[in-house]
């Protein structure tokens, strides 16, 4: 499905929504949680925070169905709802916790669901893969709130710099600029980390 027919999809359901038919709204949750949930477990680094921050945001999505403007896009609409209350989440967290990365949240298939097959079964490799995510995660946790909304919208979620635009609400040319700076810092933190992968 082409953006442009998934918006079109996206917004017959919420006109149906909008007329009554408030089943639909399951259609528009199985298609997108997925996808919302990996982008805040990026975010947040917490399985269960993720869970409760992504059916926070079906609901406040649900609540607010009025104020969704039909000509939007759905899905950058609901991203934007996601990542406000990832950064609320992490805007009240007075330490920051430091765990292991979760290797379920990594490579996704086309649906958005997490696709564990992406791992070869080399020990070795998959010890130095599990390292280095470690560390790009802490590198992560030492870029400002911008920056790492920046990189998970474009490194993990693959967000053109127009949707980054549109849910940040940013012009394109301030997404260029903090994602050149983002990536620039997680480089002079990671040193030659990159380079093993």
């Amino acid at each position: 499905m082409t953006p442009e027919e998934s918006r079109a999809a996206d917004r017959k359901i919420v006109e149906a929504i909008r007329s009554g038919d408030t089943g639909a709204y399951r259609e528009l949750v199985e298609r997108y949680q997925g996808r919302v949930f990996a982008m805040v477990c990026g975010m947040v680094r917490d399985r269960e925070e993720a869970r409760d921050i992504t059916q926070e945001t079906f609901v406040k999505a649900y609540r607010n169905l009025d104020r969704f403007r039909l000509d939007s896009s759905f899905y950058t609409w609901l991203y934007r709802i996601a990542m406000n209350g990832a950064i609320d989440y992490l805007r009240r967290q007075k330490v920051r916790r430091h765990s292991e990365f979760n290797d379920e949240v990594g490579k996704k298939d086309g649906t958005g669901m997490v696709d564990s097959t992406h791992r070869k079964m080399d020990p070795g490799k998959d010890l130095e893969r599990k390292r280095l995510r470690k560390k790009i995660f802490e590198a992560l946790d030492q870029l400002s709130e911008d920056h790492r909304q920046i990189l998970v919208l474009r490194e993990i979620e693959g967000l053109s710099y127009e949707e980054i635009a549109e849910t940040m609400e940013i012009p394109e040319g301030t997404v260029m600029s903090r994602l050149f700076y983002a990536r620039r810092k997680m480089q002079s933190l990671l040193g030659g980390e990159l380079e093993a992968v």
